[in-house]
């Protein structure tokens, strides 16, 4: 008899176990597509970039609003982030050729200051780079799924794109919203 309940209690606590794993599956799944949805909006073209303010190397603030009237892009990356790093050669010919009509700033996220500034110096980025505090909610409303992101903000201050990971089709889009 006591085989029999404990059979029972171990088959209830089971099911219990695989429902709560279901539903913390569902729940993921669902923020991943709010996610996706949000980033979806996000790049209609019509959407105001969400302001910040950051601190940068000097310990200086910095605002989007800062660069009103040039196109930017904004580089969510980490030292940590191999794709990140990867993609920085391509990312200072894009710094080159637009110089004058395009700002980047490269907002670091996920590690300490230390290792910003660390990284910083050590990939020899050029352009403004601004610190980005674990506290902060910048990544969640640029809907940053992921690393690297970047997003082309127009000179009216309007998201035109969001692309996630290393992916060339960046610099196309960039190339075509720029007209050259």
């Amino acid at each position: 008899m006591k085989n029999k309940i404990l059979v029972a209690a171990l088959l209830a606590a089971s099911f219990v176990n695989v429902s709560i794993a279901q539903d913390a599956q569902t729940e993921k799944e669902k923020r991943i597509q709010e996610m996706e949805q949000k980033l979806e909006a996000l790049q209609t073209g019509d959407v105001e970039a969400p302001n910040f303010t950051l601190k940068d190397l000097e310990g200086k603030d910095v605002s989007l609003t800062d660069f009103r009237g040039k196109w930017v892009i904004l580089d969510f990356w980490g030292s940590w982030c191999p794709w990140c790093i990867k993609g920085f050669p391509e990312l200072k010919e894009a710094y080159e050729k637009y110089n004058g009509t395009l700002e980047i700033i490269g907002i670091d996220c996920r590690e300490s200051e230390e290792a910003w500034k660390e990284g910083v110096a050590k990939y020899e980025l050029p352009w403004v780079n601004v610190y980005n505090p674990e506290d902060s909610k910048l990544t969640s409303e640029y809907a940053v799924p992921g690393f690297p992101t970047k997003a082309i903000i127009d000179p009216q201050g309007k998201i035109r794109n969001i692309t996630v990971g290393h992916d060339p089709e960046f610099y196309v889009a960039l190339t075509e919203l720029m007209g050259n």
